[in-house]
């Protein structure tokens, strides 16, 4: 594996831990293992700091929160100095549903 690589697995690690602290506030289990975020794109763009996309849904599209979760993403990536710009991006394309969730979610949530 090259430096570059494991430079951005090791990137893309940090955000799996961050975004494991990031909860929808009406469900005890955190968004990520709950299945809602779809791609983590850490970017080395020849910048000082690199950039991170971060493609994420939500469990339904008439949630009430779908303006503040994406926005506590980000301030929660944020915390990680490593980064320069993140784009948090809201999909609705495909669909969640309860087969994106970990064992773990499932376990918590009492969905097997």
């Amino acid at each position: 594996m090259s430096s570059d690589q494991e430079r951005l697995a090791e990137l893309t690690e940090k955000a799996i831990a961050q975004l494991r602290t990031v909860y929808d506030p009406e469900i005890p289990v955190n968004i990520y293992d709950l299945g809602l975020v779809y791609k983590i794109e850490p970017s080395l763009n020849g910048e000082e700091k690199p950039n991170l996309f971060v493609e994420m849904t939500l469990t339904t599209a008439n949630c009430p929160l779908a303006n503040m979760i994406p926005a506590m993403v980000h301030d929660s990536l944020a915390k990680i100095e490593d980064f320069g710009s993140i784009k948090v991006s809201l999909v609705w394309d495909p669909p969640w549903d309860p087969g994106r969730m970990s064992e773990d979610a499932r376990f918590a949530l009492d969905v097997f």
